[in-house]
């Protein structure tokens, strides 16, 4: 698995992590046990970056107990989301009591920033957490981010990218680059949109070459082959596709031919 720096932060992430929207919310010991086996997957092969939020139901509590006495070898992502700064205290306050550090704290969806941005660069300064980034998965927030990025407010971003939704490259990846801001991609296989219909095997047989044999593999590849980025974060409920993506994190990567041939795949068979 290779891994690239995030930005200017100084922290080395995987290529591919782990997003747990939707996968991560269980309640029950069955689900439990197979979200343990989606984190032991990842780990074991190197996709130790770990995205999560208190959006997302239980998938906080649910991840830190699946990492359980691991933490020192698992990067955490997770995000306040509130839109006042006494609530999004009492959920920072839950995660470190869960985490102990976090890694990378971010804003999601850009609520209420102005609210949240000084707690956590206060708590950057104090080391309890290492970097303070913002996600939003709408075009219309690329002013906003680009705003942020500019005057240093945010070490990182985390926006959608794949090869039918393309805005964040065209309009933010240059800058993020140019300030040392990190790129995280969030829904690399279009939330599981770009999965319904896929080509067939005769189809992505020009790309095995680059180590990709699965429809998955060819999207996580497609972001990853753009230098900006820095990791994919798909979300996963199975052991199984957890090393069927983890798979796609070495080179070669695509060229220019190669990412213009995945998007016209995308293209035929998105819905």
């Amino acid at each position: 698995m290779e891994r690239r720096e995030l930005g200017r932060t100084g922290i080395e992430v995987p290529v591919i992590g782990l997003g747990t929207w939707k996968v991560f919310n269980v309640r029950d010991d069955a689900g439990q046990a197979r979200c343990d086996a989606v984190v032991d997957a990842a780990l074991e092969h190197g996709a130790n970056f770990f995205d999560t939020s208190p959006m997302y139901g239980e998938a906080e509590r649910v991840l830190a107990d699946a990492i359980g006495d691991r933490r020192e070898n698992a990067l955490v992502a997770t995000k306040v989301w509130a839109r006042d700064r006494a609530v999004g205290e009492e959920q920072i306050t839950r995660a470190l009591g869960w985490y102990e550090h976090i890694d990378l704290y971010q804003v999601h969806n850009l609520l209420a920033t102005d609210e949240h941005l000084p707690y956590l660069r206060h708590l950057k300064e104090g080391g309890r957490i290492h970097a303070v980034g913002a996600t939003h998965y709408l075009s219309s927030a690329k002013e906003q981010l680009l705003r942020l990025m500019s005057a240093g407010e945010i070490d990182t971003i985390q926006v959608p990218y794949h090869p039918t939704e393309r805005w964040a490259a065209r309009e933010v990846f240059d800058e993020a680059e140019r300030l040392g801001v990190g790129v995280i991609v969030m829904m690399p296989l279009g939330s599981g949109r770009l999965l319904q219909e896929y080509p067939n095997e005769e189809e992505l047989a020009p790309l095995a070459s680059f180590g990709v044999h699965t429809w998955p593999q060819v999207l996580l590849k497609w972001a990853l082959s753009d230098d900006r980025v820095d990791v994919v974060i798909p979300a996963t409920s199975s052991a199984d596709h957890m090393r069927e993506n983890a798979a796609a994190g070495s080179g070669p990567w695509f060229g220019g031919d190669e990412r213009l041939y995945v998007r016209r795949l995308a293209k035929k068979y998105a819905p």
